[in-house]
């Protein structure tokens, strides 16, 4: 793939969509697609690794970076702050490589206004009852935690419109499939503007 070839891929979802399954797949599947790895101030959990799943840095190191101009998109997620790399972002692109980012919904909008030729893809679960299932069978956080993330993601979902194409994630390989589908340019069914994916997006989201 040339530079002038390669493609910008932004997905985003609500906490429970399995977003992050997805994009581990279609990354697995696709050699030359290149993952951008995000900065969090989020604390690193035990089963991940520096460079690996994020950068992370501390807040003070964060705004350094995104007052230099460094980020392309930042955003607040749970009281956490994350962000892209533009340098990163830029040299894949440059070297050939189409670049998937997963971010959420803000920093989708932020990214489009920087980058407009850019494909954004938006992961939605297949049903209410589904999304409360997978954020309770994690089973490490509290409650009070679910509760919250269950509200955020519902407020997320309400996203969708702003977004060039919708997956619904009901069987995982159906979802990388339709995935796949959107990467090559073929992903008709799943566009926002298909009517007969906005009426079972409508059945979803209310």
């Amino acid at each position: 793939m040339t530079a002038d070839n390669a493609r910008l891929f932004v997905i985003a979802a609500p906490s429970g969509a399995g977003k992050t399954t997805l994009v581990q797949a279609i990354t697995r599947n696709n050699p030359d697609l290149r993952f951008s790895i995000s900065y969090t101030t989020r604390p690193q959990r035990r089963n991940e690794a520096h460079g690996v799943d994020y950068l992370f840095v501390d807040v003070g190191e964060f705004e350094i970076l995104r007052a230099e101009g460094k980020m392309l998109e930042s955003a607040t997620v749970f009281d956490n702050l994350y962000g892209t790399s533009r340098e990163q972002v830029e040299q894949h692109l440059a070297n050939g490589h189409s670049v998937v980012l997963e971010i959420d919904w803000q920093g989708a909008q932020q990214v489009r206004e920087s980058m407009p030729e850019c494909v954004t893809i938006f992961i939605l679960p297949p049903s209410h009852d589904e999304l409360v299932r997978r954020l309770r069978s994690r089973g490490t956080d509290s409650d009070e935690i679910i509760e919250r993330r269950l509200q955020d993601a519902l407020s997320d979902m309400s996203h969708w419109d702003e977004f060039d194409y919708v997956v619904i994630n009901d069987r995982l390989d159906d979802a990388v499939a339709q995935l796949e589908a959107v990467l090559a340019g073929e992903g008709e069914a799943q566009s926002t503007s298909n009517e007969a994916q906005r009426r079972a997006i409508a059945g979803i989201v209310g």
